[in-house]
Parts: C-alpha cells; sequence; structure tokens
C-alpha cells in the first residue's frame, strides 16, 4: 500500500464505508452537491482529477458526469479536523445537479415557508437523460 492509500485509508468511514464529500465550485465557492465516496471512489478521484462516487441508492460506483457529459475536475481535496468528512474543490463543467441545475441546491426557504427556487437551469434533464427510466 503507498502512502496516498494508507492516507485515504486512515480516514474515518462510517459502517458502510462511506464518508460524506462536499463538492465546490473552486472559483466561487459555492456548494455544487454533497454525495458520498468509499476508499475506491476517493482513491480514483486524487488519481484521475475527476470526482467518483458511491451511489447508495443503487449501490453503484460512478464518476460524475458518466452519463450527462457534466464533469467535474479536481482542483484541491481537504479533510475535517475530525478527518470523518472530506471538500472537493472542482471545476465544474456543465451543471452538478442531475435536475439540470448548476447546483443541487437550487432551491431556498422562504419565510412562508416554501421552497423558492433560486438557481438557474443548465440543462434540460429530459434531453440529458433520454435513455434513463
Amino acid at each position: 500500500m503507498d502512502k496516498l492509500e494508507q492516507t485515504i485509508a486512515a480516514l474515518k468511514y462510517d459502517a458502510n464505508g462511506l464518508i460524506p464529500a462536499v463538492i465546490v465550485d473552486a472559483t466561487s465557492r459555492e456548494v455544487l452537491m454533497v454525495a458520498y465516496m468509499n476508499q475506491t471512489s476517493l482513491l480514483e478521484t486524487v488519481r484521475t482529477g475527476k470526482t467518483h462516487f458511491w451511489s447508495r441508492s443503487r449501490q453503484k460506483y460512478w464518476m460524475k458526469g458518466e452519463s450527462s457529459g457534466h464533469t467535474q475536475d479536481v482542483r484541491a481535496v481537504f479533510t475535517d479536523c475530525d478527518v470523518d468528512t472530506v471538500v472537493i474543490e472542482v471545476e465544474q463543467h456543465g451543471a452538478a445537479c442531475h435536475d439540470g441545475y448548476h447546483s443541487c441546491f437550487y432551491r431556498k426557504l422562504t419565510p412562508q415557508g416554501e421552497w423558492e427556487v433560486t438557481g438557474h437551469r443548465v440543462f434540460d434533464p429530459k434531453q440529458v437523460y433520454k435513455d434513463s427510466k
């Protein structure tokens, strides 16, 4: 096991072997998405410079943009003081959100208790994910 593998293995993963990954735009510092990684996907992210994740719902390893072409180039990887979460700064190509928005956090709670769409849609998901479902 090389030094990089040792460092990644030493992070604190949950009982399912996952660690939360907060994905942030390297320029604007906007939070684009939150996903989960296992040791393999984090190692692949660092080695390739493209974000890779573990889908809890699909029980599947995936690279961001493999379906949409909207990839993320990794600029830096950070961990918190408890080494149980990572923040990954990326250059986002296209949209981060599968709903077609630049960020997955495109809704804001209003004082009236409703979700207001504040983000801008980059693409129509029906056009990008034609073969899905």
